[in-house]
């Protein structure tokens, strides 16, 4: 993410890519995903909000780990849901 682009939780990115290809928790439940989404904080791998689940946002609501970036192929935007602002992985995934 640029630093200019008003998200104040930079400094809690941990994690910018993952070998984890499955929501974790669809996965535990036997449900299926449409897109992942890899929070940035503690490398927890969710499903997107179009899935039936939306674990990623469930997973930001428990924890508070507000950045998250997608993990679909090609894509490298980033979100943080308390400052609702998007950004970029520079280099991609």
């Amino acid at each position: 993410m640029p630093a200019d682009n008003g998200c104040r939780h930079l400094k809690l990115i941990r994690f910018k890519r993952t070998d984890v290809r499955v929501c974790q928790d669809c996965v535990k439940t036997g449900d299926e995903w449409v897109h992942l989404r890899l929070c940035m904080e503690c490398g927890q791998v969710g499903c997107c909000d179009d899935s039936k689940n939306k674990h990623a946002t469930k997973h930001f609501r428990k924890t508070k780990h507000p950045i998250i970036r997608s993990i679909e192929p090609g894509e490298a935007w980033t979100w943080c849901y308390i400052d609702e602002v998007g950004g970029e992985v520079a280099g991609g995934l």
